[in-house]
């Protein structure tokens, strides 16, 4: 009987024979001193690429052609890059977990102009402290519509409005001298009607068709279609768009400007390798992959989230663990919290947005009760070893309510009602709403929508000014989120603009590109924000952005934020929140008031959080006795220490 050799053995096999077509290509390099090492490299990471690859793609004729290039590619980027690069080890992205990363995040344009003044901002990012920057997409795109910069023309060629690809090279360069790590988007589940794959499939090329999902005939569309959810529900039904001069209806998941790639097309992966590689060459440290939950498709399916998109962003891992060790991907999943997770490994995503605590904070913030925060966070914040949570409360999309439902039925909440109140409440159409957000995506069959809106107008800054009340609460309220982010376990990530209560700007209704993307209401001008009030004391602006420095430094001198193991406590009161972090003999515990009425918690309740003896808060800086019980301002939060 014949026995299958083992995948290892394969891929030995396939290795053994490959490296001497590789190795001749760079004895005469100037760098070939690199190529013992990155022997070493493959001996350690190729049996990973040549897995996923034939997992994917074995069956495809071509499979050991396109997986030959994916193996020059990858020694192309190692031998040409501008430094000597060392064999991959999770060891070294040890700052993931780090009590001194501070994360930030904007569009260049919006946050600086363009590429070149971006250069004049670091000092600001750096009176932050922040140590990881996020700049959303400005690469090529066509004019008008490009949702937001995601409808990408030229993967390797910026924007001109933005700047050059010298000119970013020269920025990463800075960012990187003032420790400032770089996160790039890698938008690979579609491109741009406009890019140049997309043009020669029009002009009619059939090896460029394949790039994409068409379909001429509904016969064929038909197990796909009944089975897919319509993303933007107020601008179209549907996941197709029929182009007339491919007389096709192409496969657009999102707007019908943005054709999906077609993975099952071993070609696109290797094409789209090379695309992703021109990030590692603009500087990146991480890699943000965009809308990974939708890049495979499969009949009689959602295609959301199924296993060969997990294999798929595998294979993409394996592919830049060879060609640049040390940059890392991180995914986008906005989807249910235990599809999130799945994504979460040393061999798929290391980083990972946290739409779960982004959701359940806004939730409890709404309704002064932490139940569903407590149930939802206790059993879903623990992540594999060398991964980390990016801990996020706005970004430049919309709010959607990504709890589990489970856990909202196991604390006694209808989750499809509940929704619907978080949606009236956070536009203010709920009476008593402090919040002015603005709905995304609103589903006319449904009633379901998303939230728009500035962290300030959400948290009631903007009614406290059109009502002349005190603005004390909406303050609060916004350094009471930070705070928490900046206390959990993980990257906390800043939305530029809001350490400076930017309120919404209603403008883009009359912008013919955006009128129709309620998004752009928070996507807003630095030079817009108020940001030179942050100096005027007793403003708004002064009061967010001196308390967020002053919690940001803290975190950064006590390392129990950053490697302290974390436990999110059982509730003791209504409006509490609270959770611990313990590393080498230290104990942090986080009290947070979410509510406009103070709350005593008495000996027994700081006993059954653990509070046994005096502990430090390090906020106010003021020794707290818990026999004599603990009070919690409205808003306020405690960063309680204790141990040695």
């Amino acid at each position: 009987m014949r026995l299958d050799p083992s995948a290892s053995h394969c891929a030995g096999i396939a290795l053994e024979r490959l490296w001497p077509v590789v190795a001749k290509r760079y004895t005469r390099h100037k760098n070939r001193h690199r190529l013992a090492v990155f022997n070493q490299a493959l001996q350690q990471d190729f049996a990973r690429l040549f897995d996923c690859m034939a997992d994917l793609y074995s069956d495809q004729w071509d499979f050991y052609f396109h997986l030959e290039h994916s193996l020059t590619q990858a020694a192309h980027a190692w031998m040409t890059a501008d430094v000597d690069y060392v064999v991959y080890s999770a060891q070294k992205n040890q700052w993931m977990e780090s009590e001194q990363t501070i994360g930030a995040t904007g569009y260049v344009d919006l946050f600086a102009g363009n590429l070149s003044k971006l250069h004049d901002q670091i000092p600001y990012l750096n009176e932050m402290s922040i140590g990881y920057l996020h700049l959303m997409p400005f690469f090529d795109v066509p004019e008008g519509d490009s949702d937001g910069g995601y409808a990408i023309k030229d993967y390797g060629k910026i924007n001109p409005l933005v700047g050059t690809m010298a000119q970013m090279k020269s920025v990463s360069a800075a960012l990187h001298d003032n420790k400032i790590r770089l996160v790039l988007d890698f938008v690979f589940n579609h491109t741009s009607d406009q890019h140049q794959w997309a043009l020669a499939a029009k002009a009619g090329d059939p090896r460029y068709q394949a790039f994409y999902w068409l379909f001429r005939d509904a016969a064929d569309k038909a197990p796909y279609s009944p089975y897919l959810r319509d993303i933007f529900p107020d601008k179209r039904s549907g996941c197709f768009t029929w182009n007339d001069e491919l007389q096709a209806e192409v496969w657009t998941t999102f707007n019908d400007f943005q054709w999906d790639l077609n993975y099952q097309n071993p070609e696109v992966y290797t094409a789209m390798c090379a695309e992703m590689l021109k990030l590692v060459d603009a500087g990146a440290d991480v890699i943000r992959l965009d809308a990974l939950a939708f890049t495979w498709k499969q009949p009689a399916s959602n295609c959301e989230n199924l296993p060969k998109a997990h294999r798929l962003i595998q294979a993409f891992n394996a592919f830049l663990r060879l060609a640049a060790p040390g940059v890392l991907l991180k995914s986008e999943a906005i989807v249910a919290p235990d599809e999130v997770v799945k994504y979460i490994s040393a061999d798929e995503c290391p980083l990972s947005y946290n739409p779960n605590l982004m959701a359940l904070l806004w939730e409890a913030l709404a309704t002064r009760q932490t139940k569903l925060l407590i149930a939802g966070s206790q059993s879903r914040s623990e992540l594999p070893k060398h991964t980390a949570w990016v801990n996020y409360l706005r970004c430049h999309d919309d709010i959607g309510w990504a709890f589990a439902d489970a856990d909202a039925w196991h604390v006694g909440i209808n989750p499809q009602d509940h929704r619907y109140f978080l949606n009236q409440f956070y536009t203010g159409q709920f009476p008593g709403s402090f919040a002015t957000g603005v709905p995304f995506q609103a589903d006319p069959k449904t009633g379901d929508c998303r939230i728009s809106g500035t962290m300030a107008s959400l948290t009631g800054l903007e009614q406290a000014r059109q009502t002349q009340v005190p603005t004390e609460h909406a303050t609060q309220r916004i350094l009471l989120l930070h705070g928490i982010i900046l206390a959990f376990k993980g990257i906390p990530l800043i939305y530029l603009g809001d350490e400076v209560a930017m309120l919404n700007d209603y403008s883009y209704r009359d912008h013919p590109d955006h009128q129709n993307d309620s998004r752009w209401v928070h996507r807003i001008g630095f030079a817009q924000t108020g940001a030179d009030q942050r100096t005027i004391d007793k403003t708004p602006q002064n009061t967010v952005f001196t308390g967020l420095v002053e919690l940001i430094d803290l975190r950064r001198h006590h390392s129990v934020f950053g490697a302290g193991d974390l436990c999110v406590l059982p509730s003791v009161a209504e409006t509490v929140y609270a959770f611990s972090r313990c590393h080498q003999g230290q104990r942090l515990l986080v009290l947070a008031n979410f509510s406009e009425r103070p709350c005593r918690l008495d000996m027994d309740q700081c006993f059954k959080l653990g509070l046994f003896e005096a502990a430090l808060d390090l906020i106010t800086n003021q020794q707290l006795d818990p026999v004599k019980g603990v009070e919690l301002a409205p808003y306020q939060q405690l960063w309680l220490l204790s141990g040695q």
